[in-house]
């Protein structure tokens, strides 16, 4: 049920979503949901969600209070990656696995990057 509103208002506005082709269901049994970023992470812990089918196209929608966690994780870089990236880009090891890192391990990126 939507914040706010009463059992006889939800009942109108699903008679109205019905008529335009929307539908709308509260899923149940949903403990956590996960927004992922590149450097973070959004957690929200016993949410409230529902799903809204609009002519086939699905949306989301998620009530709850999210919690911020920071990723901070080292990226294992295997010697033979520093290996092949320094003889492709004719540079250092160290060299290498700076951009390496800087690419979180991307072989084909460290390599460009080297070259330009």
């Amino acid at each position: 049920m939507m914040p706010g509103m009463n059992k006889k208002q939800m009942k109108q506005m699903e008679r109205q979503m019905k008529k335009m082709g929307m539908k709308m269901e509260e899923l149940h049994g949903v403990t956590e949901v996960i927004i992922r970023f590149e450097d973070k992470e959004l957690i929200i812990d016993e949410p409230s969600v529902s799903l809204m089918n609009v002519m086939g196209q699905e949306t989301y929608q998620v009530d709850g209070k999210a919690r911020e966690v920071e990723l901070d994780y080292e990226i294992e870089i295997p010697e033979e990656d520093i290996e092949m990236v320094a003889n492709q880009a004719n540079v250092s090891a160290d060299e290498a696995r700076q951009a390496l890192e800087d690419c979180k391990g991307d072989l084909a990126e460290a390599i460009m990057k080297l070259n330009q």
